[in-house]
């Protein structure tokens, strides 16, 4: 098992079930297209997404969390880069990924429950964190798993 999360070579053979390789790539799309909103929109998605109420803070607080969404951005734009990389060429690296994916939102559980975030509606972020961990476990599972016996790969 170990092999195929950490695979000796980046080839593009995927290990794992289709539908694994199928919602990679939409989570890829996903990824993407998050970054983009949290880089360009004008509150970097702080307020028109996250409901933070950026209207209520000083001008200099306000745009501190919107560059640091901004930043967040930068970061997803990496992620879904490297995401769109293992989609193309390196398909044996999914499995990691799906790893890390659930690590990501795990983590994000335990920064909302660690460190508050004022908003004035529950954010979309903050539903998505459990059941996204619970997916990315699940695919990380399936992209693993191929149906054969498991010293073939």
């Amino acid at each position: 098992m170990l092999n195929r999360v950490f695979p000796a070579s980046f080839d593009n053979q995927f290990p794992g079930q289709n539908v694994a390789l199928y919602v990679f790539y939409a989570l890829t799309a996903l990824t993407l297209w998050r970054s983009q909103h949290h880089l360009f929109a004008d509150d970097g998605g702080a307020q028109s997404i996250a409901s933070i109420p950026l209207d209520t803070y000083s001008n200099n607080a306000a745009d501190t969390v919107v560059g640091i969404f901004g930043l967040w951005g930068v970061s997803q734009l990496i992620i879904g880069l490297i995401y769109l990389l293992a989609a193309i060429r390196y398909r044996a690296l999914i499995p990691f990924l799906y790893l890390l994916f659930a690590l990501e939102y795990a983590m994000r559980l335990w920064v909302g429950a660690n460190k508050a975030i004022e908003t004035v509606e529950t954010a979309p972020g903050s539903v998505i964190n459990l059941p996204f961990m619970i997916a990315g476990i699940a695919l990380f599972a399936l992209s693993i798993w191929n149906g054969k016996n498991n010293s073939e790969v």
